[in-house]
């Protein structure tokens, strides 16, 4: 009874609420409205610039995906692999697989131009909505939270993880190419679909 209870509250926290989230951003997108927190936080950010945040926010960004989130991502497959944890395996090919192609097939779709508030000190080309960075960030520390859970570094990972995506997040707003509405989202569409394949799975 009591796991069931969990289960619920899990449910509705981590990915009925933040599919209301995503869904709510997503219509706004859709229908070309501005969000009125977008442009003040970019600009206070734009304010905060030095050389030195410069060389942070873009090291963060790089560890938000090709130098830390994809390696990771790989490292732990093949840790589950040589393991033999199927299950996991499944798990996380599922998880941070679906994030990725979710992120690609959403950007499509939204079609979401980036901000042009000033000339960005790293430039993307792809469309904004929602954040590759922020869903790939999210997807990998929430897929790790959900193994750890049963362990003692359950709250180490979230703690920390959460750090990471939050910093990860702010440093690609920080730099201009995403809005922090692509952020909000990138973070709701990942949480919502790691834990919904979580307790997919649970519930089998």
């Amino acid at each position: 009874m009591q796991r069931h209870r969990l289960q619920l509250v899990l449910l509705f926290f981590g990915v009925l609420v933040p599919l209301y989230v995503f869904g709510e951003l997503a219509d706004e997108v859709v229908e070309k409205e501005v969000f009125a927190f977008d442009n003040p936080i970019l600009l206070w950010l734009r304010g905060l610039s030095t050389p030195t945040l410069d060389t942070l926010m873009l090291a963060f960004s790089a560890l938000g995906y090709l130098f830390g989130v994809v390696p990771l991502d790989i490292g732990v497959f093949l840790f589950l692999l040589w393991r033999r944890r199927w299950g996991d395996v499944v798990f996380w090919v599922l998880a941070i697989g679906g994030a990725a192609l979710l992120n690609v097939l959403a950007k499509a779709a939204f079609g979401r131009l980036r901000p042009d508030l000033w000339l960005s000190i790293a430039p993307e080309t792809t469309f904004s909505f929602p954040s590759g960075h922020a869903m790939g960030s999210m997807a990998l520390v929430a897929a790790l939270a959900v193994l750890l859970w049963p362990t003692r570094w359950r709250w180490v990972s979230v703690i920390f993880g959460g750090l990471f995506v939050f910093l990860v997040g702010v440093s690609r707003s920080y730099l201009g190419v995403h809005y922090p509405s692509d952020i909000l989202a990138g973070w709701a569409a990942s949480l919502a679909w790691v834990l919904g394949v979580n307790v997919f799975r649970r519930g089998k």
